[in-house]
């Protein structure tokens, strides 16, 4: 694990161009605090920081083939390494390390870029080889490794970290409107946008070649989980046995492991396959919150754990810790996201540092593969309503449906306005009559998606230049159709999960030096899933039917019967504090001197709740793009003045 870093230019490095290659290096620290190195060559320039994870005296990047043309820098973990290291020592290979990453170098030797195809686990690298004159930049299937992008005609920049750009000097920090629309929208920003000016990210399961004598730059996807062959078995054994084997490769470490764990089925059972391979060694982490919030799972967590043998410690958040944090957290996590859980995500990441566990293994993508959202599975449902709509097979009673009232009080709130179901399935029944016929209703049917539609040219001074980029693109498209349910899951994993739930984890887990580890995400264990959607669709069976059935006797039966709460902080204590410490900011701040916000656009959002105590639609989407960009132009103001994109 570490952050990689490189500069690729046609006409051959600049003066100064080494200087800086090092000035990203300091710049990215955090994300490898055990050591670094780097690759000099006519047009190229690579460089990492390594966190120690597997073969912590030899495995020291860079790494190469036999006779050193072949030269890597990589983030990540290779999870199926010692087997891949088998068959190619078979095949004659001699490796110089027993790190897991140096697998990638001889697996490029056998099948060029290729290689990428024979790689389990989470993975960005860069790759020099000297003989063929080539570079191959790639990343992995569900991008839970970052790689930022600034291209300047034939010239690029690259980095793990948007502030490694940017506070390195590399790229100068200037607010890009379209990622701002699509920000106000999402709540975070689509793949592979980004809301720094010139900047784009390289979208998970692909990969760019560049033909350095020709400088011919190829980029192109190399894996879609919507590709995977339908399997006609029993959904419950067959992903019991994915698991099975997932289990056994994604705890290999030479270093402590642990688990955030919650009160939940996806931690859970992750925390029990741990058990399961390393015994006694796996801990257990959990953050709590002050005045036992009904949001507070500690108590449900540590009764998991001390059932199952596992130890586990706690740690009590305060509303001031959280204001204390904010801001920062709204920096480090590198780009905007309007998700008050960050600092949650944090604090324990904090905790397992301090404990010496320098490996994470968390329960991301659970939800999104199994259904576990109700949101996602009314999408689901709701494309199959819509198309028995068009057929003239349904009408406006079959959208209209009384609803009992959720647990949460944000959900009640909802279920309030919504006239117990009646209103909402009015709305959608109109808004499906007139809807775009190949766009999925997915994101649009939420209401601070409304909400930005009708206040964004209120509030943006930019909003000439930001309506340009369409948010409803992201989901609009025949590319959806037939199979929307699979359409919805490959959506949510390529937007929500890749953007708000991966990009936190890899972020606020290597800014305090700690690898995160997300089972759930295995690209087989996805592959296993999708084939068996595409033979029995699943998304009317209760949620997580299939994985329950896969897990019964893994996970105890009380942790499937608890209602679904999500990683979610006491949001009512946390604003209150929370705005009353920036809420200043937003009246003559970072993005009114940039033009992004009109000067008095927190007049039209000011109340931090609406009529029935809930959040105030849009304003905290502000202020989060308001302490980021702080964070942002900050760094930029410290960075060294040497610019590869200007």
């Amino acid at each position: 694990m570490c952050g990689i870093f490189g500069i690729i230019s046609r006409t051959g490095l600049r003066d100064g161009d080494h200087e800086l290659i090092r000035h990203l290096a300091a710049a990215l620290v955090h994300r490898g605090p055990d050591g670094e190195g780097f690759i000099d060559a006519p047009n190229v320039a690579l460089g990492m920081r390594r966190l120690a994870i597997i073969d912590l005296k030899g495995g020291w990047q860079p790494l190469f083939s036999e006779d050193k043309s072949i030269a890597l820098v990589a983030n990540g973990e290779i999870y199926n390494f010692v087997e891949l290291r088998r068959d190619l020592e078979a095949r004659g290979h001699h490796f110089h390390t027993k790190s897991d990453c140096e697998t990638i170098a001889h697996l490029y030797e056998e099948y060029g870029s290729d290689c990428v195809k024979h790689l389990r686990g989470m993975f960005a690298f860069a790759l020099l080889d000297r003989t063929k004159r080539r570079v191959l930049i790639a990343r992995d299937r569900i991008g839970e490794k970052p790689l930022y992008l600034a291209w300047k005609g034939d010239r690029l920049v690259f980095a793990s970290e948007m502030r490694g750009l940017i506070a390195s000097g590399a790229v100068p920090f200037e607010i890009n409107p379209g990622g701002v629309n699509l920000y106000m929208h999402y709540g975070f920003v689509p793949e592979p946008f980004t809301c720094v000016r010139g900047v784009e990210k390289l979208l998970g399961g692909h990969l760019i070649e560049i033909d350095l004598d020709q400088w011919n730059v190829k980029q192109r996807c190399w894996w879609r989980m919507e590709d995977a062959p339908a399997i006609d078995a029993e959904p419950g054994p067959t992903i019991r046995a994915a698991l099975e084997e997932l289990s056994t490769l994604v705890v290999r470490s030479d270093v402590p492991v642990g688990i955030a764990l919650s009160g939940g089925v996806d931690s859970s059972l992750i925390a029990m396959l741990a058990q399961r391979e390393l015994h006694d060694k796996v801990t257990a982490f959990s953050i709590g919150y002050e005045g036992r919030a009904w949001q507070d799972e500690t108590a449900m967590a540590k009764e998991f754990a001390d059932q199952v043998g596992i130890k586990m410690h706690i740690r009590q958040m305060s509303t001031k810790d959280a204001a204390d944090t904010f801001a920062d957290t709204c920096f480090i996590r590198d780009d905007p996201t309007a998700d008050l859980a960050g600092s949650s995500y944090h604090a324990v990441m904090q905790m397992a540092r301090e404990h010496g566990v320098p490996v994470m293994l968390m329960g991301h993508g659970g939800d999104e593969l199994f259904w576990g959202y109700k949101w996602l599975r009314d999408a689901a449902i709701r494309c199959d309503r819509r198309e028995k709509m068009r057929r003239g097979e349904a009408g406006v009673g079959s959208y209209l449906e009384v609803r009992k009232p959720p647990i949460s009080w944000t959900g009640a709130i909802d279920w309030l306005e919504q006239g117990a179901g009646l209103v909402k399935g009015y709305q959608n029944w109109s808004q499906d009559k007139h809807a775009h016929r190949h766009q999925l209703p997915c994101w649009d049917p939420h209401s601070t998606w409304r909400f930005a539609d009708a206040m964004a040219p209120a509030i943006l001074e930019c909003w000439d230049e930001a309506k340009l980029t369409d948010p409803t693109a992201i989901f609009r498209g025949e590319q959806f159709y037939p199979r929307t349910d699979i359409s919805l899951t490959k959506l949510v994993s390529e937007t929500y999960l890749t953007v708000n739930g991966i990009a936190q984890g890899d972020r606020l887990s290597m800014a305090t030096s700690v690898e995160c580890r997300l089972p759930f995400v295995d690209y087989r264990l996805i592959e296993t899933v999708i084939g068996l959607r595409k033979a029995r669709p699943d998304h009317y069976l209760a949620p997580k039917t299939w994985l329950r059935e896969a897990s019964k006797d893994i996970v105890p039966k009380y942790v499937f019967d608890r209602s679904k709460r999500g990683f979610s902080p006491p949001w009512r204590r946390w604003y209150e504090v929370i705005f009353a410490r920036h809420i200043g900011d937003l009246r003559n701040g970072e993005l009114v001197r940039a033009g992004i916000l009109r000067r008095g656009a927190y007049d039209n959002v000011h109340r931090t709740t609406g009529w029935l105590g809930r959040p105030y639609p849009l304003l905290i989407h502000m202020l989060v793009l308001e302490c980021w960009a702080q964070g942002m132009a900050r760094a930029a103001a410290n960075a060294p003045k040497a610019s590869v994109v200007s």
